[in-house]
């Protein structure tokens, strides 16, 4: 019977221990889906390719219980697809999944900016993102550009401080990826927001928070259209 102490009962803990296993399996399982999240991030696993359990459970030696949880994770995260009878792919973005991102984006990194408080602001990791990709854009590496980008605008939303913030934005900057694999040119939706970048990032070392909140704002609905459009021009020639 269990035991009373200040007259609660306490649970009976013995079914906990097969609850150890799961545990295991579940950090293995996340451990899994970081690695193929960042591969599918970084275009190893390009949208619309089929992912074979056998092979990527044998090249990274988990089981295949696991494999199917770590697909299952990054399903939910929009990454992945399963297909009925036909196994599981990287998701192809539709025009309206990025509509429907850059308005996630918009609702969040302009209430990052919006609710800094009063200056100085910790910006080491916003000019950090732009000096990366503005060094980048010198060597011609346009995949390079673009990671870098994607850190920037991390680092505004991560002015929040905000763990939940920075995992919502993690994962739609993750999708949101998988739409630049599908471009032809990347040097073309990359370099002209370097100097927008680099602008924002002064503005808000000026103290200006208003004024790069304005800024960005012009520049996500500038960015929504251009690729938008180009996205949908790509995915009818494909």
């Amino acid at each position: 019977m269990a035991g009373n102490a200040g007259g609660r009962t306490s649970p009976d803990l013995s079914e906990l221990a097969a609850d150890s296993a799961l545990l295991a399996r579940s950090g293995t399982a996340e451990r899994v889906a970081a690695i193929l999240r960042d591969r599918i991030t970084e275009g190893y696993f390009p949208p619309g390719s089929r992912l074979s359990e056998e092979s990527i459970s044998g090249a990274l030696a988990v089981s295949r219980n696991t494999l199917r949880e770590a697909f299952r994770l990054l399903s939910h995260e929009r990454l992945l697809e399963h297909r009925l009878n036909k196994g599981v792919f990287v998701r192809v973005l539709a025009v309206d999944d990025l509509v429907d991102i850059y308005r996630v984006r918009l609702l969040v990194e302009c209430a990052a900016l919006r609710t800094l408080g009063e200056p100085p602001y910790d910006l080491t990791a916003v000019e950090a993102a732009v000096s990366t990709g503005e060094q980048a854009a010198l060597a011609g590496d346009w995949p390079g550009c673009s990671t870098a980008n994607i850190r920037f605008h991390q680092a505004l939303a991560g002015l929040a401080n905000s763990p939940r913030t920075d995992e919502l934005m993690r994962n739609v900057l993750a999708e949101l990826r998988l739409a630049f694999h599908v471009m032809a040119d990347p040097r073309r939706f990359h370099e002209p927001y370097l100097t927008r970048n680099r602008e924002i990032a002064d503005r808000l070392a000026e103290g200006d928070a208003a004024g790069a909140e304005r800024m960005l704002a012009f520049y996500l609905e500038d960015s929504r259209r251009q690729l938008a459009e180009a996205y949908a021009e790509r995915l009818t020639t494909r």
